[in-house]
């Protein structure tokens, strides 16, 4: 494998960990580059599926997350207001035995944290605001705010929605607003002592134009998270979140059960995040540069794998990588997009369309998936 040609990965998200991790286990020289400072446990959680899970067992992270993580046995759909059962998705054992991994649900910096532990000690570089690229015939010039500068035979844009990258592909485009909106709210499970309710380990409760998903985040099982989708006006974003309020959350979800009610007297702090999107772009890559995650295929998170195809992404374009060799890199893109294009498609409209069990249905499509079970595809089916 190359030792001397360079991958500079833009973004150290959950997709750009995953990639630096499985392109140096492969024999790449991998540098990640950071516009944070550092990284904090923000107050978020995450479900991670057992197709993720069997990635996460090739990085040797999956003991680890497993013990960390909440594994519900059901995904259970509920009417918002009445609280009766849609849907009983069964995970738990099931998901081990029929899709080969455990379904967990985690808290997101935990997961974080344990896959930056993974990179090789060195290469992640913080305070590197990327400001602009410039591609010769040989390779990549970055440059970042800090007056830095730095050369890669290939550039990952792991930078998320608002991607320096794709913006270097695709020219400058704001995304566009969904309509939705996100509130989240993380509850020490003790406040939740006091009621005499069942709190279930992972259910989404559901009326006609609004959600709530309720998770716990920890094996412990002490911290309870839910996420909402809501409709909301537009307004001018500042940064990616404003505080919201329980009062607000009462007027949203007026008439939900009481289950729901009792969350949203528990809510200490209620943040308030826009949900952002972007239509299906028509490339993946151009010359050394190269989209993954949420700098490709942006969705809303309604079917909870937003960060997941960003983490098959890592894994197939190394995939593709390894088969072709850094060198002709050119024909590993082309392999990658062949290779993801309709899956990430299909998933991205799934979840825009906030369908995902709320019925009883066969998530195996999803779960069962290996990315590393198929045989690689030349070209990109229409």
């Amino acid at each position: 494998m190359p030792t001397q040609q360079k991958i500079a990965i833009v973004g150290a998200g959950l997709g750009g960990a995953a990639a630096a991790t499985l392109l140096q286990k492969a024999g790449f020289q991998v540098d990640v580059y950071e516009q944070a400072p550092a990284f904090s446990r923000i107050g978020a959680g995450i479900h991670m599926g057992p197709n993720i899970m069997k990635i996460f067992r090739r990085m040797g992270i999956e003991q680890q997350l497993s013990e960390m993580g909440s594994h519900p046995d059901f995904w259970f759909s509920r009417d918002g207001a009445s609280g009766d059962y849609l849907s009983r998705i069964p995970l738990g054992e099931f998901a081990r035995k029929e899709y080969g991994a455990a379904y967990i649900t985690v808290h997101r910096g935990d997961l974080h944290a344990l896959q930056m532990s993974t990179i090789a000690p060195g290469t992640t570089h913080f305070n590197k605001c990327l400001t602009r690229l410039e591609e010769t015939d040989t390779h990549v010039n970055l440059y970042f705010s800090d007056g830095t500068s730095t050369q890669a035979d290939i550039v990952i844009g792991a930078d998320g929605i608002n991607s320096k990258i794709r913006e270097e592909l695709l020219g400058a485009e704001k995304p566009l607003y969904s309509g939705w909106v996100a509130h989240r709210a993380l509850i020490r499970s003790e406040e939740l002592t006091r009621y005499n309710l069942n709190f279930e380990n992972c259910v989404k409760w559901w009326s006609e134009d609004r959600h709530m998903m309720v998770y716990h985040t920890t094996a412990k099982r002490d911290e309870y998270y839910y996420v909402t989708g809501v409709p909301h006006a537009a307004w001018d974003f500042q940064g990616n979140f404003v505080d919201s309020s329980r009062e607000e959350m009462f007027d949203a979800f007026e008439g939900y059960n009481p289950t729901v009610q009792a969350l949203i007297e528990s809510s200490e702090s209620v943040t308030k995040w826009p949900l952002l999107n972007r239509n299906p772009l028509p490339l993946w890559s151009r010359g050394r540069l190269v989209l993954l995650g949420d700098a490709c295929h942006p969705m809303k998170p309604h079917m909870a794998q937003g960060a997941g195809m960003a983490i098959e992404d890592a894994a197939m374009l190394t995939r593709c990588l390894q088969e072709t060799g850094l060198s002709d890199y050119r024909t590993a893109f082309d392999l990658y997009e062949a290779n993801r294009k309709n899956r990430a498609s299909r998933v991205q409209a799934v979840s825009n369309a906030n369908t995902w069990l709320r019925t009883q249905e066969d998530p195996a499509w999803v779960y069962g998936y290996d990315i590393y079970s198929h045989a690689l595809e030349s070209e990109v089916v229409a």
